[in-house]
């Protein structure tokens, strides 16, 4: 029989769940954040517009979210939750499948068109500023973050269809 997962800290203490941390979802969170910060970092160092405008809402959306959950699960308080931490496994699979890989999606083929737009400006002589590097930036980290993201749902779904309720 598989070793039953260690019980959350105590209410008073704040310590580290360090088996989420070496556990798969744990590690695809870290990358995540990663990825989605240099999203939404590349896009709003840049001057957009247009859908761009959508691209980094839902990017910085879907980060705050990995945030929290990431957070919570750290620390093992997903209990506190009202509603969601008692079903901490499905709100995670929703997560990381509905919003997660959804809007990452829809931002990287978002700034993969608008890459596909700049593309004349990567010509050599071009003298004016050329947004097609961050543009292309952009989606390349938002495509491995989707990717990212239907494997932690994928995990998740994996762990649900065989009636495991914790995350780890």
């Amino acid at each position: 029989p598989p070793a039953a997962p260690p019980p959350p800290p105590a209410r008073g203490t704040l310590n580290l769940h360090r088996a989420y941390l070496r556990s798969p979802l744990g590690l695809l969170r870290l990358g995540q954040l990663a990825l989605g910060a240099a999203f939404w970092v590349t896009v709003a160092a840049h001057k957009y517009e247009g859908a761009a405008h959508f691209a980094l809402f839902a990017a910085v959306l879907v980060w705050l979210l990995t945030l929290a959950l990431f957070g919570l699960s750290l620390l093992g308080r997903w209990e506190l939750v009202p509603w969601l931490g008692s079903r901490w496994l499905l709100t995670n699979l929703v997560h990381d499948l509905a919003l997660g890989a959804g809007l990452y999606a829809a931002a990287t083929g978002i700034m993969g068109y608008k890459a596909g737009q700049k593309s004349y400006c990567n010509l050599p002589g071009y003298s004016q500023r050329c947004l097609y590097g961050a543009y292309l930036s952009a989606s390349v980290c938002g495509g491995i973050a989707a990717c990212l993201y239907l494997f932690s749902g994928l995990y998740c779904l994996a762990r649900r269809c065989r009636d495991q309720r914790d995350i780890i």
